[in-house]
């Protein structure tokens, strides 16, 4: 286990140190859970949820019982976007999760080079996940996915083979939990066009502290970490930070902040609103209702349901 753990390490931190953010297949950055959308996308470090392996798979291990949720995302214009997450248990193996995430974006105008209208055509990108996570020692857990990512417009297509690597330590006597996590580590295996594209690389770092006298689950996230900016201290600049109140065994209010997305998302001097999300969880019997709103400033905002249940 000790050769598995430290061989685990040096594959993460290789990846991680070397790979870089790019711009094809961008819906992989789409927060889907509503509960993680209304707290801004800081789940990394988060567990009891089967929509973490789109996260930190590592966090699977923590999860109780067999996770399940459906999410639905109404984005801007005519974009659309659902998710499913499962995850179990097989005794003596360790935990192992499946998750399939799709993008409609809608109809559109097919027209000939003169301009004229011949009809239309559709455009949507699917993602298919299949992970595992197991423990490297006491409190200190492990986990990887494997990916594989579609992509069409009209007739034609792309595709692209990936896995997201990550590694979770928790303190339970302080109810601290931190995740590391690298996403979309992969390539192409079918392009649009002649030149193969980089995946959206996602190096993230993830702390969450339940706070003893209070029911205020804090968390904060770093994304983005290997991306290259014009200093060392912009690389902190994609922190994004989320809170949870536990107003009773019923009802949960979450409140988010994307600090990068603020900035992107400002219009001439105005920002809006821009970056700022919030939503509410609802318990009822074994199942959860969460609904999450993220604004976009001027664009408009993004607008989340999930359903969550164990089995």
């Amino acid at each position: 286990m000790k050769k598995f753990s430290a061989l685990f390490l040096t594959v993460f931190l290789f990846y991680s140190g070397n790979l870089f953010a790019q711009n094809t297949y961008e819906f992989l950055r789409v927060d889907m859970s509503a509960r993680a959308g209304a707290l801004g996308g800081s789940f990394v470090s988060y567990f009891d949820d089967a929509d973490i392996i789109f996260y930190n798979p590592a966090g699977m291990k923590l999860s109780s019982d067999s996770p399940a949720s459906f999410s639905f995302v109404k984005h801007l214009l005519d974009i659309n976007l659902a998710s499913l997450s499962y995850v179990t248990e097989i005794s003596d193996i360790g935990k192992f999760g499946a998750a399939v995430k799709y993008i409609n974006y809608g109809s559109f105008d097919q027209a000939d080079e003169f301009g004229n209208r011949t009809g239309e055509f559709g455009a949507g990108e699917l993602a298919l996940l299949v992970g595992y996570a197991g423990t490297l020692d006491e409190n200190f857990y492990y986990g990887a996915n494997l990916k594989y990512i579609y992509s069409s417009i009209a007739n034609e297509s792309s595709s692209a083979v990936a896995v997201d690597l990550g590694i979770h330590y928790a303190i339970p006597s302080s109810q601290i939990n931190i995740g590391l996590v690298a996403l979309n580590l992969g390539t192409q295996i079918s392009s649009y066009l002649s030149t193969r594209e980089e995946l959206p690389v996602d190096v993230a770092f993830g702390i969450s502290k339940r706070l003893e006298r209070l029911p205020v689950r804090i968390s904060l996230d770093f994304h983005r970490l290997t991306q290259k900016r014009d200093d060392f201290i912009q690389r902190f600049k994609a922190f994004v930070v989320g809170t949870e109140f536990y107003l009773s065994n019923v009802f949960i209010l979450r409140f988010g902040y994307d600090n990068e997305s603020r900035s992107e998302l400002k219009v001439g001097t105005t920002s809006g609103i821009a970056g700022f999300s919030a939503g509410l969880g609802v318990n009822v019997s074994n199942y959860r209702f969460d609904y999450g709103y993220s604004s976009m400033g001027l664009i408009g905002g993004l607008h989340r349901i999930s359903l969550a249940t164990s089995f």
